[in-house]
C-alpha cells in the first residue's frame, strides 16, 4: 500500500485529521531543509510536501515566491527535490513525501525518468497545480504503474467539474479553500463547508483543505470537516522569520525550535 494510504487509515482509526505541512526545498539551504523536514515529524506533521523551486510559480503567493527564489539562488534542482525524500528517510523518517512541482520541471527531465526517481527515493505523491484533468492522461497512467498518486486540486467552481476531478482523485482530493494564490487568510469564502461537503461526497479518497489555513483557530474550525489540513505558507513565513537563526551554527537550533513549536500548536 502506498505510504499516504497507510497514514490517512491509520488516521482514521484515531480519528485524527492529519496535518500537511508544505516547504520549499532549499530554503534556506538543502542540509536545513533535511533537518526543518524531521523537525515537522517531530511536531506531529503526518504528510510533508517538498516544494520544487520554480522561478514562474502561478498559484503562489508572495510568500513562497520570496522562499523559491532564495532556494533557487543556490541552484536547486527538482533532482534534489526528489533527492531530499530518500535523505529524510537515511536520517530515520516515516513520512510519505509529495512533490509539488510545475509541469515545466517534469518535461525537462522527462516523464519516465521523472517517475523513476520518483520511486527510487520512495515519494507517494505528486501535486502538479498547472496540468488540468483534460491534459493529464500520461502523468496519470505512470502515476498508476509506478503506485504513486497524481493528487488533484479542486477549486470551488462548477459542481460538475468538482465531481469529474473528485470522482477520479487517488491518494486525497487537494481542496483549494478560494479562488488566487496561496497566503494566509483572515477569512474564508461563505460557501466553504457546502464545497468541502460536496467534494466528500463526491470522492471515495481523504479530503484535505489548503490555501490560506494559518493557525491553530482555523485548523480546529476546519478539521472536523475534512481528513487533513494542508499549512504552507504560514510555516514558509516561519522559516523566513527563523533565517538568522537557522545561517548561524550557533544558533541554529534555536531557529529549528522555533518552527517546531509553530508547527505542533497547529497539531490536532
Amino acid at each position: 500500500m502506498n505510504r499516504i494510504d497507510e497514514r490517512f487509515q491509520s488516521l482514521k482509526e484515531m480519528n485524527g485529521t492529519a496535518l500537511i505541512p508544505f516547504i520549499s526545498v532549499g530554503d534556506p539551504d538543502p542540509q536545513t531543509s533535511v533537518e526543518i523536514i524531521l523537525e515537522l515529524e517531530a511536531a506531529g506533521a503526518n504528510i510533508v510536501e517538498l516544494g520544487v523551486p520554480y522561478s514562474d510559480p502561478l498559484a503562489d503567493g508572495p510568500v513562497i515566491q520570496r522562499s523559491s527564489q532564495r532556494a533557487l539562488e543556490h541552484k536547486i534542482t527538482i533532482v534534489d527535490c526528489i533527492q531530499t525524500a530518500r535523505r529524510c528517510r537515511e536520517r530515520g523518517s516515516q513520512l510519505p513525501f509529495i512533490i509539488f512541482t510545475y509541469y515545466n520541471p517534469v518535461l525537462q527531465l522527462g516523464l519516465e525518468r521523472f517517475f523513476d526517481l520518483l520511486k527510487e527515493n520512495d515519494v507517494s505523491g505528486i501535486i502538479i497545480p498547472d496540468l488540468p484533468i483534460e491534459e493529464n492522461a500520461p502523468v496519470l497512467k505512470l502515476a498508476e504503474q509506478y503506485n504513486i498518486h497524481l493528487i488533484p486540486l479542486v477549486a470551488p467552481t462548477s459542481k460538475e467539474r468538482v465531481q469529474r476531478i473528485a470522482g477520479e482523485a487517488t491518494g486525497f482530493v487537494y481542496c483549494v479553500s478560494s479562488l488566487g494564490v496561496t497566503g494566509t487568510r483572515a477569512s474564508f469564502f461563505e460557501g466553504i463547508d457546502e464545497f468541502l461537503a460536496a467534494v466528500k461526497e463526491a470522492s471515495d479518497v481523504p479530503i484535505a483543505l489548503g490555501f490560506g489555513i494559518s493557525n491553530r483557530e482555523q485548523v480546529l474550525n476546519f478539521a472536523p470537516k475534512c481528513d487533513g489540513i494542508v499549512v504552507g505558507s504560514a510555516i514558509v513565513r516561519t522559516i523566513e522569520e527563523a533565517l538568522p537563526l537557522l545561517q548561524d551554527e550557533q544558533t541554529k537550533q534555536q531557529g529549528l525550535l522555533q518552527i517546531r513549536d509553530f508547527v505542533r500548536q497547529l497539531k490536532v
